[in-house]
Parts: C-alpha cells; structure tokens; sequence
C-alpha cells in the first residue's frame, strides 16, 4: 500500500493498535517510492496523482482510498472504471459530526445562546422576556433541507425529533428515497419559501456551484435560519454576506471560500451570523474512524469482497462533482 495521506498523518488516522493490524495486511511504501513500486501497488491511500500512466503500470491495483474527504480532479476515473479498481473516499465518517454542529447552530441562532453569552462578558445582558424578541423554538417549525447524502440524512434523524415539518430538494435522489426516510421531495423554489429552517448540506457540483444567490435569499421568510455545512462554493457567499448583515435572516456557516477567513470580511461583523472555523467534523474520533473505514474494507477486499464502508466514485457523477479542497489564505 502507497501511504500518501497528505494533509492527514498516518497518526491522525489510525490508532496504535489499528496501525499494527494495519501492517499485518500490507506492506506500506513511503509516497517518494511511488515509481519504484508502481508495478506491485495493490492499494493506494492518499491523494496521489494517478493519470494513465501511472496507471497503466500498476497492473495489480485493487483500490484507492482517497482520505481527504473528495473525489480530486488527479486521477483517471475512467480507466479506473474500465479495470474494476475502487475509488473510493472515507466522507462518510463526517456525517455524524457535522451534522451535531449544524443542529446545534440552527438552535443558537433560534434562541440566542451566543448573543447571550457576549452580552454577559461585556455587561450587558438582558433578563427574561426582553432578551427573547425575535427568538423561537423550533419544535414543530418546517425544516427544509437541500442535499440528501450522507450528511443531510445524518441531519434529518437528528431533526425528527422535533416532530416539524421536512423538506428536501435534491435533483440526484428520488422521490421515494426521500419518503423513504420521512420526508417530503420538493422543488427547490418552494422549500426556501417555507422553511423555517434550511440546511444546506449538498455537495458542490457543476450543476450547483453557486447557486444560491440574491434571488434565493430574498425568498426566505423574515427571521429565517440559514445554516451552511457543506462546502462555501455551493452559495454565492458575497450575497450571502449581504443577506446575514442586511439582518432578514439569520446565517450560520462552518465553511469559506477562503481559509482562514480574511480579518477584514464584512460577515464577521454581522450581528445575524454565527461562525464556525470549519470545525465540524474535524474530531479525533472522527479521523480515527477514517481508519476504521479503510481497515475495514481492506479486510473485504483481502477476502476477494467489495468495499462496504467507504464512498465509491460512480461513473455517472464523479466527474460532476466539484467539492475540491477550500482554498487557503
């Protein structure tokens, strides 16, 4: 097995015992020894760039576990797809996570906790009633969310409890899938008229990069919660800078289209924003259940078994996908 885990360590993803078993299965290769071990590689870990070529010399090639959480534009998925070798990506270990940060945002800007809490550092807090105008529960309330992968599902069982109303908007999944599990499919137009709350949870594809713009936030009903947990190049995020500090809406975001974040970007000033440093699945539980994953399916694949765990490029939608890694400042 190749080990190229960049901008993971080995460390980060598999604990001391699961190293060791780790190295029971395979023989890791350094990432510079590539070439040298081109014909006898029968896994790659990382995000090593694999064109044709490469390709064609690792003829005993069963599978590639990209750990950084995309589908990267560096690898020649066809030929992949031709010879049966898995492409495949741990983002499943996220869901959970992300999805906890994001239900825990939407509550913080439905009732105030942050704004709360500053207003005691500072002196200046507000008792009782007075300090909860414009505040709501959000039992009951209609949720919407646009996405329904591994992440908006994870969302959606953490939001039925709350008995509301969910909407879902996602041109890749059926309508039954999304009855299936409890809510309703709706077009896209509708769910951000009448959500209360809205998650956004897509991937970025080259159908929806972007997307969302003015026209999108100005339908949102006054008050409304915004919440962003994908990836920042789904929105137009200049309107949506405009939207949380025009004060309408309420907008949560875990991710940028730059990080960090420049000092001087007008949504940090923004009274209806509630930012998160892309922190919502970066946990050391979660990077050692990437591990698990990849353990997990070697075992199945040592066996002469498909991979179970972790997400597989499909023909028909990895080249549409567009959720690279976010840019750095």
């Amino acid at each position: 097995m190749l080990v190229d885990p960049a901008p993971r360590s080995v460390s980060s993803l598999f604990t001391p015992a699961h190293l060791r078993e780790l190295e029971s299965l395979v023989h890791l290769v350094p990432a510079d020894q590539i070439e040298e071990h081109l014909p006898s590689l029968t896994y790659v870990m990382g995000q090593t760039d694999l064109d044709r070529s490469r390709l064609e010399r690792a003829g005993k090639l069963k599978a590639i576990f990209n750990v950084e959480g995309n589908f990267l534009p560096n690898i020649d998925y066809e030929y992949c797809f031709e010879r049966g070798i898995h492409v495949l990506n741990i983002s499943p270990v996220f869901a959970q996570a992300v999805a906890e940060l994001g239900l825990g945002m939407a509550l913080d800007l439905a009732r105030g906790i942050t704004r709360s809490h500053g207003q005691f550092r500072t002196g200046e807090e507000v008792y009782g009633l007075e300090s909860n105008q414009r505040m709501f529960t959000i039992a009951g309330r209609t949720m919407g969310l646009i996405g329904l992968g591994d992440l908006g599902t994870a969302l959606l069982r953490l939001l039925k409890p709350f008995r509301g109303r969910l909407l879902v908007h996602d041109p890749w999944i059926p309508a039954g899938i999304i009855e299936e599990a409890g809510a309703e499919p709706v077009e896209l137009e509708y769910l951000l008229k009448n959500s209360h709350l809205l998650f956004v949870t897509a991937s970025v594809t080259s159908e929806n990069e972007g997307f969302l713009g003015r026209k999108h936030f100005n339908l949102l009903q006054e008050d409304a919660i915004f919440v962003l947990l994908s990836r920042a190049a789904v929105v137009d995020f200049d309107e949506l800078t405009r939207a949380a500090t025009g004060g309408r809406i309420r907008v949560a975001t875990d991710v940028f289209p730059r990080e960090p974040l420049p000092p001087d970007h007008p949504i940090r000033k923004a009274d209806n924003a509630l930012l998160s440093a892309h922190r919502a699945g970066a946990l050391e539980e979660v990077f050692f259940l990437m591990g698990q994953y990849i353990l997990d399916d070697l075992r199945l694949m040592n066996r002469g078994l498909p991979p179970r765990r972790c997400k597989r490029a499909e023909r028909e939608t990895v080249g549409r996908l567009r959720s690279n890694p976010v840019l750095k400042s």
